[in-house]
């Protein structure tokens, strides 16, 4: 079945509406939005991870599309908030990544011949840059990441995960404090 042109220009909260009655609308939602949600899982818990992690993430929010809060016109902070409650449960997965990353100093997808991320905070040039963020709380590694690898605004953050924005902000601050004390003892 072709979806309607006009269809696929609206918002994400219509189509999250328009998917109760016509579930196939709801592709358009996963074409949005899955790429960034592969990378940004990719990038946490390695490229053969993170299939499953879209995967199940797009399952729940098709299943919990009904609960949603049309008010917001864009789902990604939505399904950001669902990814990383998938990649909490699979917290093993990531610790052990980073454990890689520091001992080998090589990122699974150059082993997989997948392209790799380029830039300083990629884990797979910074080893202690994976140390630091080995050593986090689940909660505050959450919203860093959030912050500095989907590029989500405190809001949005908020939104994500559920909590007040003030929180976002004192567990960011106590993330990048600790990441820089974790890195600024790695230069003496």
């Amino acid at each position: 079945m072709t979806i309607p042109r006009e269809v696929v220009e609206v918002d994400d909260a219509t189509l999250i509406e328009r998917s109760l009655n016509e579930p196939e609308t709801f592709a358009i939602l996963f074409d949005r939005h899955a790429p960034l949600l592969h990378r940004y899982a990719a990038r946490r818990l390695g490229p053969s991870e993170a299939e499953d992690v879209v995967a199940d993430t797009f399952l729940a929010a098709f299943q919990h599309r009904k609960g949603y809060d049309r008010s917001r016109s864009n789902a990604r902070p939505w399904l950001y908030g669902i990814a990383s409650n998938v990649i909490g449960r699979r917290r093993r997965t990531e610790l052990s990544l980073y454990r890689a990353y520091i001992r080998s100093g090589v990122h699974p997808a150059e082993v997989s011949g997948l392209p790799v991320e380029d830039g300083v905070n990629t884990l797979a040039v910074n080893r202690p840059l994976a140390r630091a963020l080995l050593d986090l709380a689940q909660a505050d590694r959450d919203v860093l990441l959030l912050v500095a690898w989907a590029e989500l605004s405190y809001q949005e953050v908020a939104d994500a995960l559920a909590i007040p924005p003030g929180t976002v902000a004192s567990r960011l601050n106590r993330a990048r404090l600790r990441i820089r004390r974790a890195l600024d003892g790695q230069g003496e």
